[in-house]
């Protein structure tokens, strides 16, 4: 397996986040130790930064009501640190005297933060992943083709496609005789079923994997021959880039930079499309029902109360989340069910919920949107967004 730190986001584009490895988070009940780190080492005294570090974490997670154990466990992950290849920084989520996920994070955070809360304070992570979105990059050449994954927390090899190789007899050159059309006609058949297998290994791949954009890289003529295979639905997110080799030790650095820049180019195009729909389809202004929400159907909702409304109902398909959303903080009211959500204790106690406890509206959100599997985009400050930082696209309309 190969590992790969990914290079920081630029700050000013939106950012696509997916949510399922976060999944485990909401398996359980709280409360959550969440505490983000910087772990860069560029300077001498880096152990003894690590150090204070450690204690500072220690103690925010104390004042802020940890249980000893919950505290330990956070502690003793992080004096293992190591002490050279780390990540830019670490999100550690932790629960019950245990380290549920440490995510290494492709940005570090401005400023060390530990909290203890109900839900897990995921709210930051969209910042901080790293490069989005994911993407399976395919290293073509005659013989087949190795499939890596890329996603926000690392690179690794996912599947190999093995085709048939057409070498006559032994590697002499096409003889100029009356077998040479027979001959390049064996070839030329060998390899477009070579091609077939990549592209079918490929789509069988493609919904397991997450990836939002598939990456073709090899010979011109390999990765042609691949790239008509492929389903249409595939080939609509598909790039071809040069500078990749399916040889073992063959430079990268071209081809991570041509990759970077696809990834880039589909997440904000992604995000302008995401927020035309959203422009488009918001409610119309000068509506309001009873508690003051928009009551007019439409294809997106705005403000938490509307978020919250769709989230409840599992409508929402993609949350549009601003990087300086003003209600970022706002509570919210919770149960222990993912859809257990309200903007009022009142209207949380009449859904059911026996015990409703204030959650962050951005984690209680980004709980929801976990559970149903919602694409999540990050709204990048400057970009006019959603009123409050709290928009939807929905699935369907009311």
């Amino acid at each position: 397996m190969v590992t790969t730190w990914l290079c920081p986001l630029s700050p000013n584009r939106g950012k696509i986040m997916e949510l399922g490895f976060l999944k485990p988070l909401f398996d359980r009940l709280g409360p959550w130790a969440s505490v983000y780190i910087d772990t860069t080492r560029a300077t001498e005294d880096a152990q003894s930064r690590q150090k204070l570090r450690t204690r500072s974490v220690a103690s925010q997670l104390i004042d802020a009501g940890s249980d000893p154990y919950t505290c330990r466990a956070v502690t003793d992950r992080l004096a293992h640190e190591p002490a050279s290849g780390a990540p830019p920084g670490r999100a550690l989520f932790a629960a019950g005297a245990e380290v549920v996920l440490d995510i290494p994070l492709g940005v570090p955070p401005v400023r060390s933060e530990a909290t203890w809360s109900l839900l897990p304070h995921i709210a930051p992570l969209p910042g901080l992943i790293g490069e989005e979105p994911a993407c399976l990059v395919a290293y073509i050449d005659r013989t087949g083709a190795d499939i890596e994954l890329r996603d926000a927390r690392r690179s690794r090899t996912v599947a190999t496609a093995n085709g048939k190789e057409w070498r006559g007899r032994g590697h002499r050159s096409i003889p100029a005789d009356r077998y040479e059309w027979h001959y390049r006609n064996k070839v030329e058949n060998t390899w477009n079923e070579t091609a077939g297998i990549i592209a079918d290994e490929l789509a069988r791949q493609w919904p397991e994997s997450g990836a939002q954009l598939l990456v073709l890289t090899g010979d011109s003529r390999e990765r042609r021959a691949v790239h008509n295979r492929l389903p249409e639905r595939i080939r609509a997110v598909t790039v071809e880039a040069e500078n990749g080799s399916r040889s073992p030790g063959a430079s990268t650095s071209v081809l991570d930079r041509q990759i970077a820049e696809a990834r880039e180019k589909y997440a904000q195009a992604r995000l302008e499309e995401a927020l035309d729909r959203f422009r488009a389809g918001r409610r119309h202004p000068g509506s309001h029902g009873a508690h003051g929400v928009d009551s007019v159907p439409g294809d997106a909702a705005e403000g938490v109360p509307a978020v919250v409304d769709a989230a409840r109902s599992h409508q929402v398909g993609t949350l549009l989340l601003g990087q300086d959303a003003s209600d970022a903080g706002r509570d919210v009211w919770i149960g222990p069910g993912v859809d257990e959500v309200a903007v009022q204790r009142g209207q949380a106690l009449a859904l059911g919920v026996g015990k409703p406890e204030r959650a962050r509206a951005d984690d209680a959100l980004l709980r929801s949107a976990t559970a149903t599997d919602a694409e999540v985009l990050l709204v990048p400050e400057g970009t006019p967004g959603p009123a409050g930082g709290f928009g939807a696209v929905l699935r369907w309309s009311a």
